[in-house]
């Protein structure tokens, strides 16, 4: 019998659950706007902000996970824990959470990655530094394939460590998110 996701630990979760980046699909977009139906469908009753594709399956031309990155932004006026319910019965899985944020994953299953997978960011208004990135990496293509060579270096070091590949990464994202602000101004 097969263990639940919940049941497994770290480890046994990113053996089945492994780094693996493919070219640009541009099926990918429309993935991403088959999601956002639903989720506004779902969350309608909600003060939506904004729902945003963001990760690189949203920056044109580069290798990524093919994993759709939606960030869901709510008004600050909003209960997170209502929304977060309405998440979890579209058929999402709550994966971590704080007092501003939570995340959720859609298209895991005990036999790995189902055909399609989302993450989904739910966070109040104005917490969407993602935006500025992907925006930017759009925008300047040659500091995008910068960005793809770091994940390709890094995909077999860390094909089995999340959090390390998300750390390696992390000054690279830190810094042209600051200068796509710099850039950009208050543009979200």
């Amino acid at each position: 019998m097969c263990k639940k996701l919940s049941e497994m630990n770290l480890k046994e979760l990113w053996q089945l659950f492994p780094i693996f980046l493919t070219e640009h699909n541009y099926r990918w977009e429309d993935d991403y706007k088959e999601m956002e139906f639903l989720l506004k469908e779902k969350l309608s009753d909600y003060s939506i902000i904004r729902i945003s594709h963001i990760g690189s399956t949203a920056v044109k031309g580069i290798w990524a996970k093919p994993i759709i990155d939606i960030l869901v932004e709510i008004d600050t006026n909003e209960n997170i824990e209502f929304s977060a319910q309405n998440i979890v019965n579209s058929g999402f899985i709550k994966m971590s959470e704080t007092k501003n944020r939570m995340s959720f994953n859609y298209g895991y299953t005990v036999n790995g990655f189902a055909k399609k997978v989302y993450h989904l960011h739910l966070r109040y208004k104005g917490d969407n530094d993602e935006l500025y990135f992907r925006d930017y990496l759009n925008d300047y293509p040659q500091i995008a394939k910068e960005y793809e060579y770091l994940k390709l270096r890094l995909w077999h070091q860390y094909e089995h460590n999340r959090d390390m590949y998300t750390n390696k990464k992390s000054s690279f994202v830190n810094k042209y998110t600051k200068q796509a602000k710099n850039t950009y101004g208050n543009l979200y």
